[in-house]
Parts: C-alpha cells; sequence; structure tokens
C-alpha cells in the first residue's frame, strides 16, 4: 500500500465535516487540494497548508482519491458528472468517497455511471459530527468494490476512528446511515418535546438535564444537543434542515417497500414546523424553540 505521502487526494466540500477531514488528510501526510463553493472556505485552507482549486475537475487532476463531503445526492451528482466535474478529470482507476447522505438506490445508480467510465466509487457516509472530523476519529459507513476499498484505505484510515465495511457495492452504507439518520431524527425530535414538556411544567431544566442523563431515558441526542437548549445556543452544528432532508428520504424509502414508518414520520413532521417557523439553517435542537413558541413556554434565550 502507497504511504500518504505517495498520495494526492483532493477534497470537494469544505464544510465544518469536509474541513476537518481535509485537515486530517493533510496531517497524515497526503497532498491535499480543497474545493468548495466558497472562495473564503478554500482560502482558509490554503492559509491552513493546503492547496486551493477553482472547480471539482481542477481539484481532481492528478489525484489518486477524491472525498466528496456534500450535502445530497443531487450535489453529488453535479460534482460527478456536471460542467466542471471531476469525471472530466479523475484519472482512471483512482476513487471517489461519496460522504453525502442518500437514497441507496441513487448510490447505486452513481456508482454504476462512474464505474462505467473505469474509475472507483466508495459508497462511504460519515458520521460523528466537525469535531471528530478534525481529528481524524469519524465513524465511515463504507461498501464497494474491494478495488474501491484498496484504492480509498490509506484516507480512510486518516479520517476514521472506526470504518464498517459493509458490503462489496454501492448502496449498502447509504441504507446503514438512513437507519443511523432515522433514529437521530427520532432522538432529537423526542429530546426536544421533553426538555420543552419540561419548562413548561416549570422544572429547573439543567436539573432535568442532570437526572435525564443518569437515567433509562436518556440518549445521545439528548446528552449532545440538549445542552444548546440550556445555553440558548442554536448556531448549526447540525441544521434543522439536514433531518428535512433525511426524514424525508426515509418516508421514501419506506414508501417504496411498503414499510410502515410513524415514528419517524412524525419527528419529520416536527422538523418540517420548525423549518416553516424560519429555523431551517440554525441547530437541529431547535425543534425545542419550535415547541416553545407554539406553547407558550420560556426557554433560555427566549423572550416568552
Amino acid at each position: 500500500m502507497p504511504s500518504p505521502s505517495q498520495l494526492k487526494v483532493a477534497v470537494i466540500g469544505l464544510g465544518s465535516m469536509g474541513f476537518g477531514m481535509a485537515t486530517s488528510l493533510k496531517r497524515a501526510g497526503f497532498e491535499v487540494t480543497g474545493c468548495d463553493v466558497s472562495a473564503d472556505a478554500v482560502a482558509r485552507f490554503i492559509a491552513d497548508g493546503g492547496k486551493g482549486a477553482n472547480s471539482p475537475a481542477e481539484a481532481a487532476q492528478g489525484v489518486d482519491i477524491v472525498v466528496s463531503v456534500v450535502v445530497n445526492a443531487a450535489q453529488t451528482e453535479a460534482i460527478l458528472f456536471g460542467p466542471g466535474g471531476v469525471a472530466e478529470t479523475m484519472p482512471k482507476e483512482a476513487v471517489f468517497i461519496s460522504s453525502a447522505t442518500m437514497d441507496p438506490d441513487v448510490a447505486r445508480r452513481l456508482a454504476k455511471q462512474l464505474e462505467a467510465t473505469g474509475r472507483h466509487y466508495l459508497d462511504a457516509p460519515i458520521s460523528g459530527g466537525a469535531q471528530r472530523a478534525a481529528q481524524g476519529e469519524l465513524t465511515i459507513l463504507a461498501s464497494g468494490s474491494a478495488a474501491a476499498f484498496a484504492k480509498a484505505r490509506p484516507a480512510l484510515d486518516a479520517m476514521a476512528a472506526k470504518l464498517y465495511e459493509l458490503g462489496d457495492a454501492a448502496g449498502q452504507g447509504a441504507a446503514f446511515k438512513m437507519i443511523n439518520q432515522l433514529l437521530a431524527g427520532v432522538h432529537i425530535a423526542a429530546a426536544s418535546e421533553a426538555i420543552a414538556f419540561a419548562a413548561k411544567q416549570g422544572l429547573d431544566i439543567r436539573k432535568v438535564y442532570e437526572v435525564i442523563t443518569a437515567s433509562a431515558g436518556n440518549s445521545w441526542m439528548f446528552e449532545n444537543r440538549m445542552p444548546h437548549v440550556l445555553d440558548g445556543d442554536y448556531t448549526p452544528r447540525s441544521a434543522v434542515e439536514i433531518f428535512v432532508k433525511d426524514l424525508g428520504i426515509i418516508q421514501d424509502m419506506a414508501r417504496s417497500h411498503r414499510f410502515p414508518v410513524p415514528v419517524s414520520a412524525a419527528a419529520l413532521q416536527m422538523f418540517l414546523m420548525t423549518s416553516a417557523a424560519g429555523m431551517g439553517r440554525d441547530d437541529d435542537a431547535s425543534v425545542a424553540r419550535m415547541y416553545a413558541q407554539v406553547t407558550g413556554t420560556t426557554l433560555p434565550g427566549s423572550s416568552k
């Protein structure tokens, strides 16, 4: 296996996750070129010691690995096959690592289309948040051909603390990620409902947080997200719109399989209502604010 210093990587998408992944790759010794629709993000990466490119196609020239860290399937497809896309310039036998959360059927279609050109596609959704991305400690849920794994492995090792190899074809990684997102969305909605309900009863919600995190009703999302509510800080670590998208994908998947998902459907409605109330780009714990607004409940940082 080549050492990182012998390999070139392009990271497309330098948001909170992508920037951390790019810096982790650079720290591991790769030559990394970053690309983003935001010129400021590219300039920041260059200032951090990386290289910059003006388009995905430019970033992918001569690289061994392309890591795509964008929001959804449409953006992934544009990066691959749109004007200035990486499929124009990626060397033959290079690997495209797709980190976006998407419908498994779309992942399979994109993989088939790219593999027909002589490149490899690894379906590799991520979990862990911006801090773990910056530390190279993500969880990566990957599936793809043996050749795709072999080409991608040095980069995966630099970005992940846990790498799950979930199948020999694209789509399996995406399917696993959607199960995670179903639970994550439901747990955020439930945690938000509970903390707002506690506030409505006049309970000290900091004490509620202390009690619940030591009790059976706790969840990782309650423990991770509810401090945002306690602090009245809805700076987006993960935005409401992410779960509007992901829980929407789950509804589409479930409908196509004639499988009922009433709990996640209810959670989707809460995220939709929060987005409709103008908080779509705010932190996903804003579901608690939506409950508070509807019920006249006072939460930290609110005027009512």
